[in-house]
């Protein structure tokens, strides 16, 4: 019987590891390589029809011990290869030494067990086709690999120790939808750089010392990290992904990655990670016709290749292909404990018209531009993620009115728990960009959100994809001079954090980064000695803290129950003023948006109800840079109806300044004691 180490502890050459006792083992010796089997006939009718979704289990490299030798069982699936075998330092590269043997069944899956080889082998498969085309190919399920440019995967293990068991019992409370959910997206290679050598990337294990401590005191629930799957090309951001089970190694192994989530989760901080299901790239190495034939892709073009990021997609209604990707998903949620999937391009899995002209896409079975195949995927995939994590999120970046993305699969919905905003992120923009004298005239732009803001779950992005390719910086979008710029940005994010839905801000724009996001080096952490900056990420955290401790802002987010608009008439001043709403009506709060330079003093506002109020934000406070126009003391209204409203108001409001208002309860008085 073998041995497999699995997810317990790592094995070594010589030293034996813990039983795994499920795999359906048979062997008989064949140029050096056991014909062992982990697949049992179970497993290949789910492989076959789409079904199996933990192949990290069974196909790639797994170190086990056979008959007292410790070894490494190697599967991988190439229908259409005439042979294929292992080659690597141990064998030196020897092309014919270490075949693997086709299996008996017509699953196309080759395997066998090499004895003496171990952790930290490198290795890649040799193919002949059957068209006779020879290919060295990196494993498509290795758990590592290699650093760039070479291009061999590593026999590793998913082996870690974690200390999380807290957060992963509580989780479930910091995920849930009517919870804060404030995230802070994170491209690892360039938040920051070690600084005594600005080209050298940072391990994860060492940028956990810095990252996880700053997420953490500027009051994000959340980080997103940006795909940390092995990709050969570094200006693709981690979007063109060769190794879909492996960690990038330009930043070190897994059990570092590992390291890092752990320390998130110890600090009280979710972990998102970014999934790219839409395309991969043509490198030879890659999944690119990797048994000769359009295995993993489409054959035909049309269907197969991706005009605008040169890339291959992924045949979707083909079951072993399902089974790779679903498998893929629940990998990260599984062996990293990942509270959650950012799907990347989900609007480009959706239309099979995505990006092409007439003539350029073949229409579904009905005759439809929609991508029947990519849906079903899409739902099963949330389907078993759910079913497996009941406890984490799939959040889809979709940018079309595709009905139903965040609804579940069983009222015909795609399953998803959020979708991106990307109607709100682009008006907001447009909007901040505008000098104020010619906001009046586009008040509509901020407003008209709010006619779909409860249609989905929906999450406000400020990504990435907004701060690079000549769109500037967030706060260097907007208008005016310095001093306006940062008002306007401390505004529009203070409008962002009081908007029904939850948040993400890409890095950098915390703390007002001037210059372009540059992937290839560290942001600009000496603006932060500055006080417009230091003024900025003073306020972010202030938002962010607002965010999590103001029940109004986030147990309603997805219901038009939790919103109501006060005014929204008062263009000449661009003036909004709106309630978030708490399911106790006494915790709800007012937010008045001033969007031009000129301070109002004395501005009148209808409220919810008769009482005291006070201030619990203001933008334009000192210590975040602004003017010092505040609100100080107790606020009273008056029975003098305005806005619909039967009491109102007086409020100074500051130039380019946001407002928030709460009711000033009496505290509650406690038994006497004598």
């Amino acid at each position: 019987m073998a041995k497999s180490t699995g997810k317990t502890k790592p094995a070594s050459k010589s030293a034996s590891s813990p039983v795994d006792t499920g795999a359906n083992l048979q062997a008989h010796q064949l140029n050096s390589v056991e014909s062992i089997s982990r697949f049992t006939d179970f497993d290949i009718h789910l492989f076959r029809q789409g079904k199996h979704f933990k192949l990290y289990d069974k196909l790639g490299s797994h170190v086990m011990e056979y008959q007292g030798v410790v070894g490494t069982y190697f599967a991988v699936w190439a229908p259409n290869a005439a042979s294929i075998s292992v080659i690597g330092n141990f064998n030196g590269w020897n092309r014919s030494s270490h075949a693997l043997v086709s299996r008996w069944d017509s699953s196309g899956i080759w395997e066998g067990w090499i004895p003496n080889v171990g952790v930290g082998e490198v290795y890649k498969y040799f193919l002949v086709t059957n068209n006779g085309q020879h290919l060295e190919k990196a494993d498509p399920y290795a758990l590592w690999c290699e650093v760039a440019p070479k291009t061999a995967s590593i026999v590793w293990d998913t082996w870690y120790e974690w200390k999380d068991a807290d957060w992963m019992k509580t989780r479930k409370e910091k995920n849930k939808l009517n919870a804060p959910i404030s995230v802070y997206e994170v491209h690892l290679g360039s938040w920051q750089r070690d600084p005594s050598d600005p080209e050298r990337f940072l391990t994860y294990k060492e940028i956990a010392s810095t990252l996880v401590p700053y997420v953490q005191e500027m009051g994000f629930t959340h980080v997103e990290l940006m795909p940390i799957m092995e990709h050969p090309y570094p200006p693709s951001w981690g979007y063109q992904i060769t190794g879909y089970f492996s960690v990038a190694s330009r930043m070190g192994t897994p059990q570092e990655l590992m390291f890092l989530i752990d320390s998130f989760h110890q600090a009280g901080i979710g972990v998102y990670m970014d999934w790219v299901p839409s395309h991969f790239p043509g490198d030879a190495h890659g999944l690119f016709r990797f048994d000769g034939t359009a295995l993993y892709e489409h054959d035909d073009p049309r269907k197969g290749y991706h005009p605008d990021w040169k890339s291959y997609i992924f045949n979707y209604g083909r079951n072993e292909v399902r089974s790779f990707l679903i498998s893929n998903a629940l990998f990260w949620l599984d062996r990293y404990h990942t509270d959650g999937l950012r799907v990347d391009a989900v609007a480009s899995m959706l239309y099979l018209d995505y990006s092409r002209n007439h003539g350029e896409w073949i229409p579904n079975e009905f005759g439809g531009r929609e991508n029947l195949e990519a849906i079903s995927l899409l739902r099963e995939m949330n389907t078993a993620a759910y079913s497996e994590f009941p406890d984490i999120q799939t959040i889809a970046e979709e940018s079309t009115a595709f009905p139903g993305v965040s609804r579940p699969v069983f009222v015909g919905g795609l399953g998803f728990g959020m979708k991106w905003m990307m109607g709100w992120m682009n008006d907001t923009l447009k909007y901040f960009e505008k000098d104020p004298s010619f906001r009046k005239w586009h008040q509509d732009q901020l407003t008209f959100s709010l006619v779909y803001a409860f249609s989905e779950n929906f999450m406000l992005p400020f990504s990435h994809d907004e701060v690079v390719y000549g769109k500037k910086s967030l706060v260097s979008k907007m208008p005016g001079d310095e001093w306006q710029r940062f008002a306007n940005l401390r505004v529009m994010f203070a409008y962002m954090f009081t908007h029904p839905g939850t948040k993400l801000m890409f890095m950098g724009s915390e703390f007002g980064q001037t210059s372009e996001w540059n992937f290839q080096q560290s942001l600009d952490w000496h603006l932060t000695e500055f006080a417009p900056h230091q003024g900025m990420k003073e306020c972010v955290k202030a938002l962010n803290h607002l965010y999590r401790t103001e029940p109004a802002l986030f147990e309603q987010s997805f219901s038009s129950e939790g919103f109501e608009w006060i005014d929204t008439q008062d263009r000449a001043n661009s003036v909004l003023v709106y309630a978030r709403k708490s399911l106790d009506p006494d915790r709800s709060i007012v937010i008045i948006l001033n969007l031009t330079p000129v301070p109002r003093m004395g501005y009148k506002v209808g409220v919810l109800s008769a009482g005291d109020w006070v201030e619990i934000f203001n933008s334009d406070e000192p210590k975040y840079h602004g003017s010092g126009v505040v609100n100080a003391g107790v606020i009273a209204s008056v029975a003098d109806e305005w806005h619909g409203r039967a009491n109102s108001l007086l409020v100074d409001l500051p130039p380019l300044g946001a407002v928030v208002l709460k009711r000033s309860l009496p505290k509650k008085s406690g038994p006497v004691k004598k």
